[in-house]
């Protein structure tokens, strides 16, 4: 199976990708990016490309992929709705509505977040704007496409969020996580259960398009 992963350098995608690299399944990850992490690694590429708004002019270098794990997002803190609709919506649609182009027997799975307004009508803009994310996903004629609606997600294996108070909120909650997985086991997942999910439902479906917490970590 040959993958492509867009945000490779954050931390569920580089969660993503260490489960790629481990799966014997997995013979080719492309990783498209605005800029080189300068990793060489066997089986995974770097394609980097500045504009994400327009994939024209890569088009070649992303044809002959089956399935594509779309770990990019940014936080809407301190973003207009306007500003966070045009890079959550914005550009993961491009990114969409060209691999469906070039792929169309490909599966596409994008990383949304729990409490995701599907209505597209709630108050808190940033569910909403997901939500419009994923309807429109759901639209396009992929083979299959997959949402997952992670929430507390436990870096493993020396993997590290790129937020500054993402990194310090991990270190205090790690002492508590034991007890977490206990009182809240609905809410909690690691970047190896979340990668090695994604995997699976590319390789061999899923029971439903939209997976919560629970979904993610039976698969």
């Amino acid at each position: 199976m040959k993958v492509i992963v867009f945000g490779a350098s954050g931390m569920i995608g580089q969660g993503v990708v260490r489960e790629c690299l481990l799966d014997p399944e997995v013979e080719d990850v492309l990783s498209v990016a605005r800029s080189s992490s300068g990793q060489q690694r066997s089986k995974f590429r770097e394609l980097v490309h500045k504009d994400f708004f327009d994939f024209s002019p890569i088009e070649k270098e992303m044809t002959g992929f089956d399935a594509c794990l779309f770990c990019l997002g940014v936080s809407s803190v301190g973003m207009s709705e306007e500003d966070y609709r045009r890079i959550t919506f914005g550009i993961t649609l491009a990114a969409a509505g060209t691999l469906v182009k070039l792929n169309p027997q490909m599966t596409f799975i994008y990383i949304s977040g729990a409490g995701t307004d599907s209505t597209e009508r709630g108050r808190t803009m940033w569910a909403r704007v997901k939500g419009q994310t994923e309807n429109a996903l759901l639209k396009l004629p992929f083979k299959a496409a997959y949402m997952f609606r992670p929430a507390l997600i436990v870096p493993l294996h020396g993997i590290k969020s790129k937020t500054l108070a993402y990194r310090i909120s991990y270190a205090l909650m790690r002492p508590l996580l034991p007890l977490m997985n206990i009182l809240i086991p609905r809410y909690v997942t690691t970047t190896e259960k979340l990668g090695r999910a994604m995997l699976k439902a590319a390789k061999r479906g899923a029971p439903k398009t939209v997976l919560e917490v629970p979904d993610i970590n039976s698969l």
